[in-house]
Order: C-alpha cells, then structure tokens, then sequence
C-alpha cells in the first residue's frame, strides 16, 4: 500500500475542502450557511477520526468485533445526532451542515486515488483463441489452481 493514503492525507484534503467550501459559502451566501458548513466540516473531522481510530484497533490489531467496539460505533451515532439536533435548534441552516458532514467523502475519495497501484505490468496480450485464456481466472484476475478433478 502507498504511504500516501493515509489518515493525515485524507484529513490534509478535507481541510482544503472544508476551508474552500466555507469562504466560498461566505462570499457568494451567507454568514448563517458558512458557519453552519464550518460547523458540519468540523464534526465530520471529529466523526471520520474517531472512526479511523476504532477501525484500527478493531481491523488492524486483531481485536475483533468486540461488544465494545460495537457499543463505541453506535454512541459515535448518538452523539453525532444530539450535537446535530443542538446545531439544528440553535439555528444552523440545515443544508450547510450537510454539505459540511459531506465533504469528506470527496477528500477520502482524492487520497484513495492518490494512493493507488502503478499499472501493472504492460506485455503484449495473447491472442483470443490462445489455449493460455484457458487457465486464467476472470473472477480472480489470476491464473486458476486446478482442482483435484482436473488433475486426474
């Protein structure tokens, strides 16, 4: 895996959007939108690290699905929608605080493609009626392990 595709990447990108987004919606709408969109842009943050962090303990130090694990991801919920409930009472215009919550999808969608494989390896491809097609697997984009039937 790239080193690019990393949390900080993905939060470097956020903030570049979450700052464009703001100071647009302050300059062409409204103080009340653009507050309201830094607002979304800001528990988005807190929402995707607070996500990012569980989902390292629980994937990439073997803790499992745990009760816990599960417990903290529903109160992440929970507590998303009391500060949002708050927001909206308070009177947060409620499309800023979507766009808002929204944005990272585009910066973790940028830093996944950033971090993509190079091309793999370029040879000329076999003709179609080549007897090779025959022991490649489409499904797997591998060549096929014979099974016991086949090596008999």
């Amino acid at each position: 895996m790239n080193e690019a595709m990393t949390k900080s990447a993905v939060l470097r990108w956020n903030l570049a959007f979450s700052a464009g987004a703001t100071a647009a919606s302050f300059a062409l709408l409204s103080p009340r939108f653009a507050t309201s969109l830094a607002l979304g842009a800001l528990l988005e943050t807190v929402n995707f690290r607070t996500l990012y962090h569980a989902s390292e303990r629980v994937l990439l130090m073997g803790g499992g699905a745990s009760g816990a694990a599960v417990g903290a991801f529903g109160l992440r919920f929970v507590l998303l929608a009391a500060v949002l409930w708050v927001a909206l009472g308070a009177g947060a215009h409620p499309v800023g605080l979507v766009v808002g919550l929204s944005l990272v999808v585009p910066a973790v969608l940028l830093a996944a493609w950033r971090a993509r494989p190079g091309d793999g390896p370029s040879g000329p491809v076999p003709p179609p009626d080549d007897p090779s097609w025959d022991a490649w697997n489409p499904w797997l984009a591998r060549e096929r392990t014979p099974s016991e039937e086949e090596e008999e």
